[in-house]
């Protein structure tokens, strides 16, 4: 099984993804920003654009999670392939979540959605944010906060079916209710807050865009 995580920028989806991988034991994470970033390094930076919109981007998503996901059968692991992406071009969708489909794998796609302030709050606080302050850490997620509005627009179309909204949820609980959906079962939740503070503060930091 695919769990395609979707959602805004600064939704929750790379927290969502590892907090998953944490309590589904035999599960991977895979990140299609991955390839993404190795095109952007392959390529000279004035040709540079939202890698997306590289074929070669679609493509190779699609190759790296059909691999894994054969893996995954072929060897019998019991857990599911989770892949946190935003992707709310409709045509690109249908080349990655779309194609992977198609070439029969069980694909569950579940987009994060929040209001507008509960993403600006989050996007504030990851990463660096909470050392330079809101207005500089937005300033400096000003690709995801350009491209919030029309994202979770796109994203409540039925064609990104399952739309999970997190405002007020904890990662824990959004974490829980996707995988009730996807009808797995969790292991327990056994951290502290205070670890589970700790935690998410290094996920975070480690997944810092790279532009």
């Amino acid at each position: 099984m695919l769990l395609w995580i979707n959602g805004p920028y600064g939704g929750g989806k790379t927290q969502t993804a590892h907090e998953l991988h944490r309590r589904l034991p035999g599960s991977v994470v895979c990140d299609p920003e991955e390839v993404g970033y190795g095109l952007h390094r392959m390529t000279p930076p004035a040709l540079r654009e939202d890698f997306q919109h590289l074929p070669a981007w679609r493509s190779g998503v699609f190759e790296v999670l059909d691999l894994v996901l054969r893996k995954q059968r072929e060897e019998g692991r019991p857990g599911p392939v989770i892949a946190p992406m935003t992707v709310y071009e409709p045509r690109y969708f249908r080349e990655t979540v779309g194609r992977l489909r198609e070439a029969g794998h069980d694909v569950r796609h579940f987009g994060l959605l929040a209001e507008r302030g509960t993403v600006l709050d989050r996007l504030s606080g990851r990463g660096l944010g909470r050392v330079l302050g809101r207005q500089r850490a937005l300033q400096r997620e000003s690709w995801a906060v350009d491209r919030l509005d029309l994202c979770v627009e796109r994203l409540r179309e039925p064609e990104f079916h399952e739309q999970l909204w997190t405002d007020g949820l904890t990662v824990s609980t959004v974490a829980e209710r996707l995988a009730a959906a996807a009808g797995l079962e969790l292991a327990p939740d056994t951290a502290s807050p205070v670890r589970a503070s700790l935690r998410r503060g290094w996920t975070s930091l480690k997944h810092i865009r790279r532009v």
